[in-house]
């Protein structure tokens, strides 16, 4: 008996926790990664690097290195044109070029100075320690709080270290401060990190003589940008480069960057003729690789003897580094965007400074300038809860934003949309909050140091445009084409689920094309949580012309009306009838002339862009609960709770993979991880010996909680979910940390040093 067709009206695979199908590859050992490409008469680059944060370069002599078995060349800035990594400064920043390899001066431990060119790794790397470099060590300038006093200039040509000064003011902050019942303030450090992907940075370039075109890999996140300046650096046409990311370990920001090695390779590969390869080690990672975070904060907050916030003064002095790379100029302006926070705060004045250093270059990392900012609050807000005496909770809820929404902050965000109390008092819900502080009392009789610590947030995610396409094979299969570009996410996973949904394609009959400009010539990539509310939006949008095109077809083929075509479980079919088609039948007809209605083309494919007119914001609240030890200093994270709301949710596993991550990075910064330079510029950290990466027993088991405030910006209502985690996690512990200690301050990373000399100090 013929069943009657009726449409599928809920939801068959948007929200559903679909595991991700990209993995299968990755478990079984045949993910493709750079170090994983080779191509016959590949030569291999090695650099030398400068072991001085600041020298002149007197000579360098080459001819050891060139006697070496398989080498080739030595290159130093006297044999190359004029090349740089390319920056981004805005119209009011001093931007100094950074050179490919260093010209007369090093500025940073780790800067190229001479390039080795061979027949193998192996023999780069032994020439290496015969190139000789005569330097002239002069003053360097680590420390960015010195920087700001000019007296150790990094590039004298500028005549100021200050490379961008700006200040935001709004509502009377003099009257704010002049009557406030208390005011709270603390000069706080936002250390300097080392994002460190499982696999470092690298690049191969090959340049094609007759075709007079170059095809470059890299482990990017920005495959367009990186074709756009290798284009430009070597005087090319943006279509005589192809640039290609293959599977990518990881990049956490680091990797949006277009850095020194990846134009040089390209330069070497188009000089040479023959293909060019460089490989970073974990080594030349912590001194190449840009650092994130590195800022001070000196910041006071003014409280009425309600505890409602009053103003916000201060300063933010960030480190640059030596150099401007990309998004090197984007954190410290991101930090003075969101230092409202999800706080109705009614006066602002606050300073930014960003400066040169002779230190590693800064750039964007897993929050990049949202971190920062939501660190700065969240210990002022617990200091003020502190001094007058209100529970942290109960603090922040006297001053979170009600709405309505879209919000505009003083410092110029415009918030889509929100529900900061609501989701503050889920969160002490779901953690039984009374219960866990009377659980602290208790402990504190027995004398263990058990501490509990809250974070609101609120940040900004998702920028630009985007490009989508949805292909129908003839045989009912589907290829995705995205702008955007894979490492790690589970963002094609998301992007299946989408299509599936409109168009009722079994997933494991998707693939994705990504991460190639000739199979994709227009796209943003992937950085500031944008994929899925960009990229998703602009392959919902091609998925939608491919479904209007679907329904033309089978109503033709039935006989109907496209208006009473609908999708079902079975097919396409004519709403209250038993008449239908399967997607195969409607796909071979799109490509048979015959089969169609005269006025369509053959083919079954949508092209389509998303412009995302204003950016999202997600929020949420997080708790956790720590445990110091008190004879050892060691702080041990006994739970973590987030509830993260980032709008509609497409797949919840994905999300939670992000949530659990972000927190583990978060755990990193606040504990374990720091960049150190000594008073001479040298960067002590330069492996995981010195480095500490929290290991797997020190990450806690994040309970993943998530709310649903659907966003107005984007037809998904989705927003961003990379980087929640690594903004709520550093200040929920670092807040824990100092409830269980009674301190007011401490600077990260707390670890059982620092933790341990506090409490026998006194500190408060």
């Amino acid at each position: 008996m013929s069943s009657v067709v009726e449409p599928q009206t809920t939801p068959k695979w948007i929200g559903k926790a679909v595991k991700r199908l990209e993995d299968g590859k990755f478990i079984s050992g045949k993910g493709s990664y750079l170090d994983d490409l080779a191509l016959e008469g590949t030569l291999h680059v090695a650099l030398v690097r400068s072991l001085y944060a600041h020298a002149r370069i007197v000579g360098i002599d080459t001819r050891e290195a060139l006697e070496v078995p398989g080498v080739l060349a030595v290159y130093t800035s006297a044999d190359l044109p004029e090349l740089y990594a390319p920056g981004s400064g805005g119209r009011d920043a001093k931007v100094v070029q950074h050179p490919v390899l260093a010209r007369d001066y090093v500025r940073y431990t780790g800067q190229p100075v001479a390039a080795v060119v061979a027949t193998s790794r192996a023999a780069a790397q032994d020439a290496l320690q015969m190139v000789y470099v005569d330097y002239e060590a002069l003053d360097a300038v680590p420390d960015p709080l010195q920087a700001v006093q000019d007296g150790t200039l990094v590039h004298p040509e500028l005549g100021t270290n200050h490379a961008l000064k700006r200040r935001t003011s709004a509502g009377d902050v003099a009257e704010a401060f002049a009557k406030a019942h208390r005011v709270v303030g603390a000069r706080m450090v936002q250390q300097r990190v080392a994002p460190t992907p499982m696999e470092p940075r690298g690049v191969l370039a090959a340049w094609d003589g007759i075709r007079e075109s170059l095809t470059i890999w890299s482990s990017t996140q920005m495959p367009h940008d990186l074709r756009s300046a290798v284009a430009e650096a070597l005087g090319l046409a943006e279509n005589q480069v192809r640039a290609v990311t293959p599977d990518v370990g990881g990049a956490f920001g680091a990797k949006i960057n277009v850095y020194p090695e990846e134009i040089l390779a390209a330069h070497l590969a188009r000089t040479l003729a023959r293909p060019v390869k460089w490989v970073e080690s974990r080594s030349e990672s912590f001194v190449a690789t840009v650092h994130g975070r590195a800022q001070v904060a000196e910041l006071e907050m003014a409280f009425d003897a309600e505890g409602k916030i009053l103003g916000l003064r201060g300063r933010v002095v960030a480190d640059l580094g030596a150099y401007i790379l990309e998004t090197t100029l984007g954190n410290a302006p991101g930090t003075i965007l969101m230092l409202q926070g999800p706080y109705e705060i009614p006066a602002i004045d606050l300073e930014l400074i960003a400066v040169y250093t002779h230190a590693t270059p800064t750039g964007a990392y897993r929050g990049a300038g949202r971190p920062e900012a939501t660190y700065y609050l969240e210990r002022l807000m617990d200091m003020a809860a502190r001094e007058l005496k209100l529970d942290p909770a109960e603090i922040r809820l006297r001053n979170l934003i009600k709405g309505p929404f879209p919000y505009k902050t003083l410092t110029g965000a415009k918030y889509d949309s929100g529900a900061y109390p609501e989701t503050l008092r889920k969160l002490l819900e779901l953690t039984d909050y009374p219960a866990l502080r009377a659980e602290q009392a208790r402990a504190r009789a027995e004398g263990r140091l058990l501490g509990i610590g809250l974070t609101t947030y609120v940040e900004i995610t998702g920028y630009g445009w985007d490009t989508g396409g949805v292909r129908i094979n003839p045989d009912g299969s589907a290829v995705i084409f995205t702008g955007t570009s894979p490492h790690g996410q589970g963002a094609g996973t998301g992007f299946a689920q989408i299509v599936a949904e409109r168009l009722g394609i079994p997933l494991e009959r998707i693939s994705i094309v990504q991460g190639d400009t000739l199979a994709v010539p227009y796209g943003m990539g992937t950085a500031g949580s944008r994929t899925l509310s960009v990229g998703g939006s602009a392959i919902l949008n091609a998925a939608e012309k491919v479904r209007a095109k679907v329904v033309r077809i089978a109503a033709h083929l039935l006989e109907a009306a496209p208006e009473d075509i609908v999708l079902t479980e079975g097919g396409w079919g004519v709403q209250g009838t038993d008449r239908a088609v399967s997607l195969e039948q409607i796909a071979q007809a799109a490509y048979n002339p015959r089969k169609l209605p005269s006025d369509l083309e053959p083919g079954l494919e949508g092209q389509a862009t998303f412009n995302l007119k204003e950016a999202n914001y997600p929020f949420g609240a997080h708790l956790a609960l720590v445990e110091v030890e008190r004879e050892t200093g060691e702080v041990r994270v006994l739970r973590y709770v987030a509830l993260d709301d980032v709008g509609v949710v497409v797949n919840p596993l994905l999300v939670e993979g992000q949530q659990q991550g972000g927190v583990a990075q978060g755990l990193g910064q606040a504990l374990y991880e720091g960049i150190s330079y000594d008073e001479i510029g040298y960067n002590r950290s330069t492996s995981f010996l010195e480095y500490n990466l929290p290991r797997a027993d020190q990450v806690v088991r994040v309970e993943a909680h998530r709310g649903n405030t659907r966003s107005p910006t984007n037809p998904l209502g989705a927003k961003g979910i990379g980087e929640a985690g690594a903004i709520g996690a550093t200040p929920t512990i670092v807040n824990a940390v100092m409830d269980a200690l009674g301190v007011k301050h401490l600077d990260m990373p707390l670890t059982p040093e620092k933790v341990w000399r506090a409490l026998r100090q006194g500190q408060g």
